[in-house]
């Protein structure tokens, strides 16, 4: 009986396929849009946990100043390289440590010049952040030492100042400073910020403070944890050392802020699971559009087929089948509605994830969940439809025009 009632519910539709096509594309929409939003957050949420991933599971970074919340404030003295030197000296799980110093500058090559961030940092800094020469060299330890003009430069310096040729060996001017080239770092792309991490110039720390920021302060510690190490322990004893060291009484709050990339990446993800709730939400909100359009169409279509209704009840249908021929109707525009919304939003988000640039994720779950989900409006907003036509009445029917 099934099977002939859902043939009877494919005849009708296609004796009104402009008004079916119209009527399914609110399910369409709905499922698509679904499937988009949560696809491309799971894509941008891979994405974040590989970026935190590249910096290492065991690295720490220590900025001045309290994280922003009411009544917080940002204002705290700078670091000392002897803030850094303690830390490494005294935390027993530290397994490298490099202070960083920061400024805006620009750099200057004959005609051309690029604003960048210039990095004054130690022989540790390669170690701790992850990152490796591509040509060249890095620092020595005499040059760390004495402060010599050399410098390192990230590929996006490299490009806007030398474009294609090798700027080993070349003396470029950080304004009015003329510094020798002698490495490049890899390639690292964007941060999970957006940030170009290749926009940069490293020199050595003693040279920076002498002749770029004229200051012995450092705007940063970065640190890195021995493998299997708790990085919440060594948090803990940063947090002891830096106390100390900037004279904090028991019941002041710290004027300094230590994070862990683990805390980084819980605080990204959660902010990413945030934004695929909200925007499902959003996007579930078209289902539910989709699914009043298939009511209203439902309804039209019993008016319109009162008659027949009434002369199918006549020659004893029974009210169940009347109901489930309805409720069939109902079910194939939304079930297939959700099939071409899934079909549709998977080609979508494999073009969406190349041109930003984030992972093609195909989240089965979701899908799933989206075609059951249309399945289920068809059920739920056909249902009245349906049982009004189940319970018409016979002689009523037959003398409806």
């Amino acid at each position: 009986m099934t099977w002939n009632m859902t043939l009877l519910a494919l005849r009708e539709l296609r004796r009104n396929v402009l008004r079916s096509v119209l009527t399914l594309l609110g399910i369409v929409i709905g499922v698509g849009a679904v499937v988009i939003m949560v696809n491309l957050i799971s894509g941008v949420t891979v994405q974040v946990r590989q970026q935190v991933a590249s910096l290492g599971n065991n690295l720490v970074i220590i900025t001045p100043g309290q994280r922003l919340g009411p009544g917080q404030s940002t204002d705290a003295k700078q670091f000392k390289e002897a803030d850094a030197e303690a830390i490494g000296r005294e935390v027993a799980s530290v397994s490298a440590v490099a202070p960083l110093g920061t400024k805006s500058q620009r750099a200057i090559l004959g005609d051309k010049n690029w604003s960048t961030t210039i990095n004054g940092t130690n022989k540790e800094f390669l170690r701790v952040t992850r990152r490796s020469i591509k040509s060249g060299r890095y620092f020595s330890d005499s040059e760390l030492r004495a402060g010599v003009s050399v410098c390192i430069l990230g590929e996006t310096v490299r490009r806007e100042l030398f474009g294609n040729r090798n700027p080993l060996g070349s003396t470029i001017r950080i304004e009015k400073i003329s510094f020798r080239v002698i490495g490049l770092l890899e390639v690292k792309g964007q941060s999970m910020m957006g940030t170009d991490q290749d926009d940069l110039i490293v020199v050595p720390l003693r040279t920076f403070k002498r002749r770029i920021s004229g200051s012995q302060d450092v705007n940063m510690i970065m640190l890195s944890v021995w493998e299997g190490s708790s990085t919440a322990r060594a948090q803990r004893e940063i947090e002891r050392v830096m106390r100390e060291r900037r004279h904090l009484a028991a019941g002041e709050q710290d004027d300094f802020n230590v994070m862990d990339t683990k805390e980084i990446a819980k605080t990204l993800t959660g902010t990413t699971q945030v934004l695929t709730s909200l925007l499902g939400g959003v996007a579930a909100v078209s289902l539910l559009v989709g699914g009043i359009g298939i009511m209203n169409i439902m309804l039209v279509s019993v008016t319109e087929r009162t008659r027949e209704i009434g002369i199918r009840l006549a020659i004893g249908a029974l009210e169940r089948e009347v109901l489930l021929q309805f409720l069939i109707e109902s079910v194939i525009l939304s079930s297939f509605g959700g099939l071409l919304g899934i079909l549709l939003a998977v080609t979508a988000t494999a073009g969406l994830s190349k041109l930003l640039h984030v992972p093609f994720i195909f989240n089965v779950a979701i899908v799933v969940f989206s075609f059951a989900l249309s399945a289920t409006i068809g059920v739920v907003f056909g249902y009245f439809p349906a049982r009004k036509a189940a319970q018409l009445d016979p002689i009523e029917a037959l003398r409806h025009e």
